[in-house]
């Protein structure tokens, strides 16, 4: 088959192809990340897993128009490979380079700029808000956040807020069961439970919350993406689409040692295997402040450090 990725500059790009353009699209993308990365570093695991789900929400939805907010950046290097940056993709997170995170200097289909985790619902809320202040009710906005940065407290305060709304707004957990580190806490297990088939609907803690609520699906299947996404689109108020992906996915190593190539550094990107990091050798910054730290406090004893685990 004649490769695909050549063809996509823009979102516009993805609009006249068909199904198995896009599944070769996905496996095209999957391939270039894979490849730049294992040069260049970077967050691999987190991108690897929304290949299919970033290639859906560009087919559906009408970006920049349409303001699409990434939770955090670790999972938004399809999104600037399909939004313009794909020629230059090899200087992320280089001097001089694109940013390793949405940036909204760097380009229009960056609505929001983010760090890390738990700003993605609110900031897609109020923007909702602002658009039905200037009656531009038929923009679309969508936040998407992981299963580890939805438990935060401000991600339970934007979905509170949204529920008693009639906002244009479309949330869409990306649940892999694992932030940098494997989830935790109550809500992991209820939505491993909902994953299992084990948590009966009408206990459904999104929809108690007045949201539409569609899922969980496979966050690897275009087909069944587009057709929820394009069903969403067509219904107001708060909604929510819960996918289930996996992080790594397409990298035997990634699937399987999910935190370490969550930012693996420098790898062999046919065998997946890890090579040697000179940096490791270097002192970091924050081994020399923790160090400190447990030496000045051994020499006073009105020192106190906590540790959390």
């Amino acid at each position: 088959m004649t490769p695909i990725l050549p063809t996509i500059q823009f979102p516009s790009d993805l609009k006249n192809k068909s199904i198995v353009e896009l599944n070769q699209l996905a496996k095209e993308i999957r391939a270039f990340i894979i490849d730049v990365v294992s040069v260049k570093g970077g967050h691999l695991g987190a991108s690897l897993g929304v290949v299919e789900l970033t290639i859906a929400l560009h087919y559906v939805f009408d970006t920049p128009i349409d303001k699409l907010v990434w939770d955090v950046g670790h999972q938004a290097y399809v999104h600037k490979i399909l939004t313009g940056r794909k020629d230059f993709f090899d200087t992320n997170r280089q001097k001089n380079g694109i940013s390793g995170f949405p940036k909204i200097k760097e380009s229009v289909y960056d609505a929001f700029g983010v760090g890390h985790s738990s700003t993605s619902i609110s900031a897609a809320l109020g923007m909702a808000m602002a658009s039905k202040l200037n009656n531009a009710t038929n923009t679309n906005h969508i936040a998407v956040i992981g299963d580890a940065s939805i438990a935060s407290g401000m991600a339970f305060e934007a979905l509170n807020h949204a529920g008693v709304t009639d906002a244009n707004l479309l949330v869409i957990l990306n649940d892999n069961a694992i932030g940098i580190d494997p989830s935790v806490g109550a809500l992991k297990s209820y939505l491993t439970q909902v994953k299992e088939g084990k948590n009966p609907k009408v206990n459904n803690i999104i929809k108690s919350l007045n949201f539409k609520y569609i899922g969980p699906i496979d966050g690897h299947n275009l087909e069944s993406l587009i057709h929820e996404l394009t069903r969403l689109k067509e219904k107001e108020g708060p909604r929510f689409l819960h996918v289930i992906t996996t992080k790594g996915k397409g990298l035997k190593q990634a699937e399987e040692n999910q935190v370490v190539y969550h930012a693996p550094g420098k790898f062999d990107k046919i065998t997946g295997d890890l090579l040697l990091n000179l940096e490791k050798k270097q002192t970091k910054y924050q081994d020399v402040f923790g160090l400190t730290l447990l030496e000045l406090a051994n020499k006073n004893n009105k020192i106190f450090i906590a540790y959390i685990i």
